[in-house]
């Protein structure tokens, strides 16, 4: 039996292999946070149109062209997030603060000083982006009435032989079997027949905890062609390479008293997920300016097309009591799990935006964007781990809208920045994930040669999250707000 079974494991190895992904893996590297510079932040990146700021070819590449001088800036910033979790009633909140350093980046320009051909002037420009902070804190805890986790487990153990659980290390499984193997090494179900189990967990009142720690970033480096024409027309091309280093760390903690004479009464259930990988996207920007005062805005943004590895390792411990014994099974397989690359296509991006400048004083911009959703897909396509979820994703995410609206009034030296930004969930019910929600303001001081900017931001969004990823629907409502100060120095050169 044992052979028999590892030849279908060769034969299938690579599906076998896969561990369990979500639609909250796929969106985690489809929604950018709005980072860069701080003019950029202040102004709720509402610089489609603009262009003449860095962080502002991630939205229009033609932007760079607008610039008039060779220019590098450099930006940090503040990053405090904070969550508020309901779950069965049971409040809790976290929150998590960072200082970093998101964004590098200089632009060359280069003007046609002949007169002889109307491309005035063509910049190039590299900049790199932090495009999301990965960084988050999250506590929920609550009394759940009906399901316990022990499900999870027992789901998946369900239709697995009793003989793959007695003769196979937990090294030599799939990742399906290896979540039976953990359920029943620590004793949280028994078997009835040679392939179905029956829990050891007395139905009742759950009291669960759920931490989760996350460490980790999305960046983009941006490789920028910009042209002008007759300083009417700008054009340009963005080539992008992206980078994503992620580790999420959980803790599920379940405790009940349902019965005092035997049974399971905690689980306590540990996983440490480490996602890294890098891809590639391209822009497409053009901005015309039928007059001086006018700039018109038109920019596509390709999927990013990512290589992703994950790493995984899993601890479990369980309390059991029978009569006057108690017994603690803890399970440690001390093993990383290292599965095979795989693919991840992300969603895609049309803006339109305009904006309008009042001699040199002021200026107000607006940015609409549809993001489509529904493209985003794992690959292989054939690989039944991933065949579902692509089916789902497929017919549950939408076109979403962003808007974005900043503003801009120079005092001398002085610029005063204001901005707001709407951004609709990806799903068609939004539940799951709900809207988004921002403002920010900001100021900067002109010395000549250098400038100086300081922004501060707000966002809100609601979401729901899970315990566990199956075998149990019941989730938290966490209300997530972040509240981000960036700093940005700027020099012509």
């Amino acid at each position: 039996m044992k052979k028999i079974y590892m030849l279908l494991l060769l034969t299938f190895g690579y599906t076998g292999m896969s561990q369990e992904t979500t639609v909250q893996d796929a969106l985690r590297y489809s929604m950018d946070n709005l980072t860069g510079t701080a003019r950029f932040r202040a102004m709720s990146g509402a610089f489609g149109s603009l262009g003449g700021d860095l962080s502002a070819i991630n939205i229009n590449p033609a932007g760079s062209a607008i610039f008039n001088h060779n220019m590098a800036s450099i930006t940090a910033s503040s990053f405090n997030t904070y969550n508020k979790s309901n779950y069965f009633g049971g409040r809790t909140s976290d929150s998590y603060s960072i200082l970093d350093l998101n964004q590098i980046g200089a632009v060359f320009v280069f003007a046609d000083q002949s007169g002889k051909t109307d491309w005035k002037k063509f910049s190039l420009a590299i900049n790199y982006e932090n495009t999301n902070n990965l960084d988050d804190r999250l506590f929920s805890a609550g009394t759940n009435p009906n399901n316990t986790i022990g499900n999870y487990f027992l789901n998946f153990a369900q239709g697995i032989p009793v003989s793959v659980l007695d003769n196979y290390t937990y090294a030599e499984l799939s990742f399906p079997e290896q979540q039976a193997y953990l359920g029943y090494n620590t004793y949280l179900f028994d078997p009835d027949s040679p392939d179905t189990y029956t829990s050891n967990i007395p139905p009742g009142n759950f009291y669960q905890e759920n931490y989760i720690v996350s460490n980790g970033y999305n960046g983009k480096l941006a490789f920028n062609f910009a042209t002008s024409y007759k300083d009417k027309l700008y054009l340009g091309l963005n080539l992008n390479a992206h980078f994503t280093d992620y580790v999420r760390k959980s803790t599920v903690l379940e405790r009940n008293h349902n019965d005092p004479n035997i049974g399971v009464t905690e689980i306590k259930f540990d996983n440490e997920l480490y996602t890294y990988g890098a891809g590639f996207s391209m822009n497409l920007g053009a901005i015309f300016q039928p007059i001086e005062e006018l700039r018109l805005g038109v920019a596509y943004e390709s999927p990013t097309w990512y290589r992703l590895n994950d790493e995984l390792s899993q601890r479990i411990r369980a309390v059991s009591i029978d009569g006057a014994n108690t017994y603690v099974d803890s399970f440690d397989p001390n093993v990383l799990n290292v599965y095979p690359t795989y693919r991840l296509q992300t969603s895609q991006k049309l803006t339109g935006s305009a904006s309008y400048i009042f001699k040199k004083k002021g200026l107000i911009s607006i940015d609409a964007s549809l993001k489509d959703y529904s493209i985003t897909r794992f690959s292989p396509t054939n690989d039944p781990a991933y065949v579902n979820l692509n089916s789902f994703m497929a017919d549950n995410l939408k076109t979403s809208l962003e808007v974005r609206i900043g503003g801009e009034y120079r005092i001398k030296q002085f610029s005063l920045r204001a901005g707001y930004r709407f951004d609709e969930s990806p799903y068609k019910v939004d539940y799951a994930l709900g809207d988004l929600t921002g403002y920010s303001g900001g100021v900067g001081f002109n010395f000549g040669e250098s400038k100086l900017d300081l922004a501060y931001s707000h966002t809100d969004r609601n979401y729901n999250q899970n315990f566990v990823s199956s075998g149990m629907n019941d989730t938290a409502r966490i209300r997530t707000r972040q509240n981000n100060v960036t700093l940005t120095y700027s020099i012509n050169f």
